[in-house]
């Protein structure tokens, strides 16, 4: 289902969704964007978003990606990545912070955080501090190169140890990204997006793999059963296991371009919010570049096995 249908009120495209509850009761959705890291406002979960405009903008910078938040050490930051706007490539996307009083913005007092290149980050605070997942390259891996997800401990909400340690690397074909993309013969490959959660023993870690202009472009997850709460200590195991293409999320007759969750749980239930396109394109987008918009479903968890429920107009 649409979490941000088209309406008066709201910006019509809202690729990699970031949902947050803020401390107000409100709840905000940040996305991609070129000019700047977009964010909305609703007062339920499923209620009308209202568009905040740009809540993040870096002088000298484009390409904002992926953004997601975390409230904290009493404010609200702000994690994505972005690149010089004199630059035409997009290896040189950098992880940056900010911060903020209020869910809103402005985020402000932004720094570069980690080197070219890192993405799609998600910033995690448990009993054992605090932690950040992102994607970086491997260029050398013989069999599959590509982008893969890293977790990194953080000291503060503004620095980083430096020292990642690998969490999911490409296994599938079906995460193939481009064929013979830098040298005849090796494939890049793509996993990227990492969103992390916590059910009792059982963490999770959904991800998106491929491209989302791709025709194998989906969710997956990794599971893990254990008590250990140092994040870097954890081993996660695709599920159903790293041979098996089993997609969580991916397109179906409804909806395709299926991908970049992030995760939700509200009154004892959980909620993936995602970016797709329409099977059907929506009359209102036609003359839109970008057309992913973001919606939302139920997750289920039993045990290792994670299920997700769609529909196309309800929950």
């Amino acid at each position: 289902m649409k979490l941000i249908d088209f309406n008066p009120n709201a910006y019509p495209s809202q690729p990699d969704p970031f949902i947050l509850k803020g401390e107000n009761g409100k709840f905000y959705v940040y996305s991609t964007s070129v000019d700047g890291v977009r964010a909305y406002e609703s007062d339920s979960l499923t209620g009308e978003y209202k568009d905040l405009g740009f809540v993040f903008t870096m002088e000298g910078k484009k390409e904002y990606w992926a953004p997601s938040v975390i409230y904290t050490h009493g404010k609200y930051y702000m994690y994505v990545s972005c690149m010089p706007k004199d630059s035409d490539d997009c290896h040189t996307e950098a992880m940056h912070v900010a911060s903020s009083t209020s869910p809103q913005g402005p985020f402000v007092d932004a720094k570069q955080l980690i080197e070219p290149f890192s993405i799609d980050s998600h910033v995690v605070e448990n009993e054992s501090g605090l932690f950040i997942f992102y994607s970086i390259n491997d260029y050398d891996d013989p069999n599959r190169a590509g982008t893969y997800i890293v977790v990194d401990k953080m000291p503060t909400p503004e620095s980083v140890e430096g020292n990642p340690v690998t969490v999911l690397k490409p296994t599938l074909d079906e995460e193939i990204f481009q064929r013979d993309r830098f040298k005849k013969g090796q494939h890049w490959h793509t996993l990227e997006g990492a969103f992390y959660f916590r059910e009792g023993d059982y963490h999770y870690i959904i991800y998106s793999g491929n491209c989302y202009q791709n025709e194998y472009y989906y969710l997956g997850y990794a599971v893990a059963k254990t008590a250990e709460t140092d994040l870097t200590k954890i081993k996660f195991t695709k599920y159903p296991n790293e041979n098996t293409y089993m997609p969580l999320i991916a397109k179906n007759e409804f909806e395709e371009g299926t991908g970049h969750n992030s995760v939700i749980k509200e009154n004892g239930v959980w909620y993936a919010v995602y970016h797709g396109r329409d099977a059907v394109p929506d009359v209102n987008l036609l003359n839109l570049e970008e057309k992913r918009t973001a919606r939302i479903c139920k997750l289920i968890l039993d045990g290792e096995k994670m299920t997700a429920e769609r529909y196309e107009d309800k929950l």
